[in-house]
């Protein structure tokens, strides 16, 4: 009998690890909501991604934070960015990072028998402790940091970016190199699809690409073919890249057992002048916390599970990410961690799910600056139009303004003197979740003597220990 039960129990974990399915997160960095064409970009050609988004599930209403390191530690935590103390952006040789006593989704992941890996921008520190592989990752190929933040070279002088290969620099690159990066990283992305693909475990590939960051950088193959000048060649060189991570799964025949996420990490930079993306039907860009500073364009994509075509303006986002993730993966989420995020699975799967959440709150730096329930969002306090832009509309400096979104998205219209009961009931929202995250606030990491990342043995360099 005992004998019997063993057995059962063997296979019953062998049949549930068959079902469980892998993951691809691609994070596209500054990407508007209207920059692609299944949000209605008609300056883009975006054929790989109309594809995926006629496969799969566009996420109406999904939600980042707005600047590149909160927005990171938000995904990979589960947390608002102010609750694991990464309210705004990690610079080079800085002290502090993502603290590795984080549980992350790849921590989560790896513990369940998954191979993990990251490619591309990581922005959560650059200081060894703080890297990928010391927070549940088992390789790591990418730029520590933003694209724009040079650093002089002890060599040349020129302003280089490190690319590191798991914890060591394997190359200086200077700015012109930057046109190879997005081309890099897809092939290291794929090759490790294609060796997992070999394996007994499932795996899950976290895909952060340095575009669309400014500066610009397209691969000399796509510079001048868009419509859309610069920024549109590289937003078809990040469609092409889509289309190589999906159809290296569709050639492996694992399409049926993978799930792909494609999104943003914040809005777009729309500076006047300048080359960027946009923000669509939204108002505002990277750096506020109007809808188009973090409303993020979304795709989920798994054939056979995610019905094809569809669409959800169910409350969503990148908190939610690490707990769907280790829910479909067969685990559960560790009840002595407070978390942010909710598992969506429901939503992913299930069509015309409204899903769990109904409510988002709105960060930037530590500050909660809003709150949406349902179709109402309540602005808290004064705001500004995103990065770059130096326009301070009148109507956003005032507190306590309320917008319903689903007839006003570009949030133009207040409607406060309307809706007195909307606008108490959501403040006080409000003001339980800000008081609630600072008296629950965990650590950054922090490292003593930071330093600049140089290949090994080099000068100013951080050699292997």
């Amino acid at each position: 009998m005992f004998k019997t039960l063993i057995a059962s129990f063997f296979l019953a974990m062998a049949l549930h690890g068959a079902e469980r399915p892998n993951f691809v997160l691609i994070f596209i960095d500054d990407m508007g909501y209207g920059d692609i064409g299944p949000f209605g970009s008609t300056a883009n050609d975006t054929p790989n991604l109309d594809k995926m988004a006629a496969e799969g599930l566009k996420l109406t209403s999904f939600y980042a934070a707005p600047v590149c390191s909160a927005s990171r530690a938000q995904l990979l935590t589960g947390s608002y960015a102010p609750r694991v103390s990464v309210p705004g952006v990690f610079f080079p040789a800085g002290k502090h990072g993502l603290n590795p006593k984080e549980h992350t989704v790849a921590d989560y992941l790896k513990e369940l028998g998954y191979a993990t890996m990251c490619v591309g921008k990581w922005h959560l520190g650059d200081q060894r402790e703080f890297l990928p592989t010391r927070q549940g990752f088992d390789g790591y190929f990418g730029i520590p940091y933003s694209n724009d933040m040079r650093r002089p070279s002890s060599e040349t002088g020129s302003g280089v970016h490190p690319l590191m290969r798991d914890e060591e620099v394997a190359k200086l690159l200077e700015d012109e190199d930057q046109r190879q990066v997005t081309r890099d990283y897809t092939t290291e992305a794929v090759g490790f699809i294609e060796k997992q693909s070999k394996g007994d475990k499932p795996f899950f590939l976290y895909f952060p690409h340095t575009a669309m960051h400014v500066p610009l950088f397209p691969h000399k193959e796509f510079v001048g073919k868009s419509r859309n000048g610069t920024y549109g060649d590289w937003v078809s060189e990040v469609d092409w890249s889509v289309g190589q991570v999906l159809d290296t799964i569709r050639r492996l025949g694992i399409e049926k057992e993978t799930l792909v996420i494609f999104t943003s990490d914040n809005g777009p930079w729309a500076s006047k002048g300048k080359a960027g993306g946009v923000s669509g039907p939204l108002r505002g860009s990277k750096g506020d916390t109007l809808e188009g500073g973090v409303r993020e364009p979304t795709i989920a994509w798994w054939p056979g599970k995610v019905a094809a075509g569809s669409e959800s303006g169910a409350i969503a986002g990148t908190t939610d990410v690490l707990p769907t993730f280790v829910s479909l993966a067969g685990g559960k989420v560790k009840e002595d961690i407070v978390i942010d995020g909710v598992d969506i699975s429901e939503v992913l799967l299930k069509p015309g799910s409204e899903g769990p959440r109904d409510s988002w709150f709105y960060f930037k730096q530590n500050k909660l600056t809003a709150v949406r329930q349902g179709p109402w969002k309540l602005a808290v306090a004064p705001q500004t139009l995103g990065m770059g832009i130096r326009e301070k509309p009148e109507d956003l400096k005032k507190p306590l303004r309320l917008y319903n979104l689903d007839k006003d998205l570009g949030e133009t219209t207040d409607v406060s003197a309307d809706n007195p009961d909307v606008v108490k009931k959501l403040q006080a929202l409000a003001d339980a979740k800000a008081a609630e995250i600072a008296a629950n606030r965990r650590p950054a990491g922090e490292v003593k003597n930071p330093v600049l990342l140089f290949p090994s043995g080099k000068k100013g360099g951080k050699g292997k220990k």
